[in-house]
């Protein structure tokens, strides 16, 4: 058995996700690159593979908020590179509206698949690392919006803060298991498809041409930028690394000082 460090990587097929499933292969990890469109994470994988090797990484297709579909991602998982060491959930939406115009749907689906999915992969992949007696990492990728509310985000803030009393909650269930549970809560990912895909709403909550949300959002923070996906990278590494095992049921800012508690 190949008893390299396996990390899987729940929403790795795009953006955010695909770079974090780069990053964890390029500091040498297997990688299981499991997104909702399988394409997509097959084509993460092979990138992997190509810079690292083959069996480096395999896409699976999953859908995050079906309780069968994570257990039978987990045993394909568990099938193809026989341990878990780090359960990455990098999976999320958003949808932005004022409470008044707020579909009951779209905030059904935040839930499910911010806080639901998050839930049903960290119970089945805790199951295999208790199995094989790991002592794990399960990470959460959170946003600020998880200790402070967010205007016309309802339904986004509630998943999140939900997700930090989860992470609290796994922590302690885990502990005597030697699994480490921790989220890390981002700032504004500006460059993301999910902020851009949002401009248009936040640029009518905040009574600005759309050309002006970015600089804004900037403004708000001390160390004056836009959250990066390296700065996520940086603080994943440390947190899923033994110099961390003394920590769990962290709720880790990577705000640039936006917030601070």
């Amino acid at each position: 058995m190949n008893n390299k460090p396996t990390a899987i990587v729940i929403g790795g097929g795009q953006t955010l996700g695909a770079f974090l499933s780069k990053g964890l292969a390029d500091a040498g990890y297997r990688v299981a690159v499991a997104d909702l469109n399988g394409d997509n994470a097959e084509r993460v994988a092979a990138e992997i593979n190509a810079a690292h090797g083959a069996g480096t990484a395999a896409g699976f297709a999953a859908d995050a908020t079906n309780e069968a579909a994570v257990d039978e991602l987990a045993a394909a998982v568990d099938r193809t590179f026989g341990r878990s060491d780090l359960l990455l959930y990098s999976a999320g939406v958003a949808k932005a509206s004022p409470i008044w115009d707020f579909p009951l749907k779209d905030f059904q689906r935040s839930l499910d698949v911010n806080l639901t999915g998050y839930f049903l992969c960290a119970r089945a992949f805790a199951r295999l690392m208790i199995r094989d007696g790991i002592h794990g990492r399960i990470i959460e990728i959170n946003s600020k919006s998880g200790k402070v509310g967010s205007k016309y985000n309802s339904g986004y803030s509630a998943a999140k803060f939900g997700a930090v009393g989860l992470t609290q909650s796994l922590a302690l269930d885990l502990a005597d298991k030697g699994i480490t549970v921790n989220a890390l809560m981002l700032g504004n990912l500006l460059k993301s498809p999910m902020f851009q895909s949002l401009i248009p709403e936040y640029a009518k909550k905040l009574g600005i041409p759309e050309d002006q949300v970015e600089q804004t959002y900037i403004d708000k923070v001390p160390l004056k930028r836009g959250c990066d996906y390296q700065d996520v990278l940086n603080v994943l590494l440390f947190y899923a690394s033994d110099k961390a095992s003394y920590c769990t049921g962290q709720s880790i800012n990577i705000t640039g000082g936006q917030v601070m508690f």
